[in-house]
């Protein structure tokens, strides 16, 4: 684990386990990606494209697919509709669903929106897997 995601996650001495959890499980399943702390809390990214993180909110440990919309999953809360992000929001470790976790991880990498180039095409998306 980076650093200073483990630094953030020490900092939540309430939801560590559920962060650490968190961590442990995407670095599992994405290798491959790039991970640090941006925008104040940690994220993933795949060629420089966000993937996955989470953050302290105050409904609970909100885990965020930027791509995740379009995943399908009943299981992930989509809040708005000008992006393609989707969000699930954990309280306790035992709400975690490691299945579901790993099959989210895995569209993560097959499904994605290319947030790195976002401001360049002036807000708006498009898919590039």
């Amino acid at each position: 684990m980076h650093l200073d995601v483990q630094k953030y996650n020490n900092k939540l001495p309430e939801d560590q386990a559920i962060c650490d959890l968190l961590a442990n499980e995407i670095n599992l399943h994405l290798p491959e990606a790039e991970n640090k702390i941006w925008h104040a809390h940690p994220v993933w990214f795949l060629d420089g494209n966000p993937i996955v993180g989470y953050s302290k909110q105050k409904k609970g440990i909100r885990l965020m697919f930027w791509s995740g919309k379009s995943f399908e999953e009943d299981k992930l809360n989509i809040l708005g509709v000008k992006f393609q992000d989707a969000s699930i929001f954990y309280n306790s470790i035992d709400e975690i669903n490691s299945m579901d976790l790993k099959n989210w991880l895995q569209k993560s990498k097959e499904i994605q929106w290319d947030y790195k180039n976002i401001v360049k095409r002036k807000g708006i998306l498009e898919r590039i897997k």
